[in-house]
């Protein structure tokens, strides 16, 4: 059985935290910054994890993380 390829683009955007969670970036804090609150481009800076419906696929992506 040959070896499985890790998905690069996933690979360089997650980081798997030491319990297994997938970890991620937020989506819309890089332009348009004027109409948005100082609240939410702050909350936009932190960063989440990926929710638990889509853990099968981040394990077919990133099969050896």
């Amino acid at each position: 059985m040959p070896k499985m390829k890790t998905h690069r683009g996933t690979a360089k955007r997650v980081k798997i935290t030491g319990t297994g969670k997938v970890k991620r970036h937020h989506a819309y804090a890089s332009h348009k910054l004027a109409a948005k609150t100082m609240k939410r481009k702050r909350n936009l800076r932190q960063s989440a994890i990926v929710d638990d419906s889509m853990n099968k696929q981040m394990k077919k992506l990133l099969p050896y993380a």
